[in-house]
C-alpha cells in the first residue's frame, strides 16, 4: 500500500489502512518513544496512543511535508505528554565546570544501542532536551515552548547533558573519546 493509499485509507477508517500505517510506521516511531521513555512497556503505550492520535487526526494531514515527519511530531508530543503527567521534567541544576538511518551495519546498531543505553541514565530534563534537540531536531525555542522551560535553561541543559553523557562513554572507556579535552 503507498503512503497516499495509507492516508486515503485511514482518513475512510479502513483497518487495513491503520494496519498499514502501523506495520510502515511502528518500528521507527517505536525507537523515538524509547528514547523519551525509561522502560520499554511505557515506550509501547506511548507509541501506541501516538499512532492512534495520528489515525485519528488524520484529516489534519495538509500534505505539506513529509507524512512521517507528521507521525512523528505527533509521537514526540504524546511522549512529552506522558512525561509531563508521570513524571514531572525538572530541570537539572549542576555546578558547571569548564534522522537514525535504516539498514545499518551492525556497528551502527551497537552504537545506537549504547546511546539508548546511555540516555536512560541522564536526569529526565537533560534526556527530554537532548531527545528533542539532537536526535529530532528541534529548535531551542521550539523546545522552550513545548517544555515551559526559557530558551537559555533549554541551551544549558542541552550543554550539560552532553557533558554528562562524555562522562558516561568515558567512563565506559567508549572508543574515540581518546583525544577529546575536558574542557569541551
Amino acid at each position: 500500500m503507498t503512503e497516499n493509499e495509507i492516508i486515503r485509507g485511514c482518513q475512510q477508517q479502513s483497518r487495513e489502512a491503520q494496519k498499514a500505517l502501523y506495520d510502515r510506521f511502528s518500528p521507527v516511531m517505536f525507537g523515538v518513544c524509547k528514547r523519551y521513555c525509561k522502560n520499554r512497556e511505557d515506550a509501547e503505550d506511548v507509541l501506541i496512543n501516538g499512532l492512534f492520535k495520528a489515525m485519528n487526526n488524520i484529516h489534519q494531514y495538509k500534505s505539506a511535508g513529509s507524512f512521517e515527519g507528521w507521525v512523528r511530531r505527533i509521537v514526540v508530543n504524546e511522549a512529552l505528554m506522558f512525561l509531563r503527567k508521570r513524571q514531572k521534567i525538572t530541570v537539572e541544576i549542576e555546578e558547571y565546570h569548564m534522522d537514525a538511518p535504516q539498514g545499518g551495519n551492525i556497528e551502527d546498531e551497537l552504537a545506537a544501542q549504547d546511546i539508548l543505553e546511555l540516555l536512560v541514565q541522564l536526569p529526565i530534563g537533560y534526556r527530554t532536551v537532548f531527545n528533542m534537540y539532537v536526535l529530532d531536531g528541534m529548535k531551542h525555542r521550539e523546545i522552550a515552548e513545548a517544555l515551559d522551560i526559557s530558551i537559555n535553561t533549554s541551551k544549558s541543559q542541552l550543554i550539560l547533558a552532553k557533558k554528562r553523557m562524555q562522562a558516561l562513554l568515558a567512563k565506559r572507556a567508549y572508543p574515540g573519546l581518546e583525544g577529546r579535552s575536558k574542557s569541551k
